[in-house]
């Protein structure tokens, strides 16, 4: 009986460890100087919804520039914006998904904080001190996402084994959404092409 106890265990750990694999890929943005800052995402995964990120997702503003460019968060995610400059910073969005919000001009080392609630809303995030300064935020159903690097290679970790539609976001180019079918382990690979 003790036997039968241990197995049933057992078959319920294995059955409770999820299969996922990883989508890994190629880049290629026509265009532009190189094939980094695209966001590719897992647009939704049926009868599942996700809580925001519990760490605060942050954009560092330095060197008169927002750290990093393009920020996907999931949905509902808080998101910290960082002034590590000697001089003001702002930060607001003319976007109307994004409530279009101001959060004011503060200084070095200080901190203040958005939470963006609309699924699908890529706003623009822009310094009315410096107009110059320009980013994005990606507002994703799921936190299935990579953001390419300069190559153009990119790799979303762990995504629950299925058929999926993935999707790719660029600021200037456009590219077309793919099927993909990830393993219970190892690897799809998908590659994107990016034109205007």
């Amino acid at each position: 009986m003790r036997k039968l106890h241990l197995v049933l265990a057992l078959l319920i750990c294995i059955s409770s460890v999820s299969l996922a694999g990883d989508i890994v890929g190629k880049v290629k943005a026509k265009g532009v100087k190189h094939s980094g800052d695209a966001v590719i995402y897992v647009e939704k995964i049926p009868s599942k919804t996700f809580a925001p990120q519990k760490e605060h997702p942050k954009f560092d503003q330095k060197n008169l520039m927002f750290h990093p460019h393009v920020l996907p968060i999931v949905v509902g995610s808080t998101v910290d914006f960082l002034n590590s400059d000697d001089v003001l910073h702002n930060v607001f969005s003319p976007d109307q998904c994004a409530e279009k919000f101001n959060l004011g001009t503060w200084p070095k080392g200080q901190i203040r904080s958005y939470t963006f609630k609309n699924p699908g809303c890529v706003p623009v995030m822009l310094c009315n001190v410096h107009p110059e300064m320009e980013a994005y935020v990606i507002v994703l159903e799921t936190p299935y996402y990579a953001v390419s690097e300069k190559d153009g290679s990119y790799r979303i970790k762990d995504v629950p084994a299925g058929s999926y539609t993935l999707k790719i976001w660029h600021e200037k180019l456009k590219g077309e959404s793919v099927s993909v079918t990830v393993p219970e382990k190892g690897e799809a690979t998908v590659d994107f092409g990016l034109k205007k």
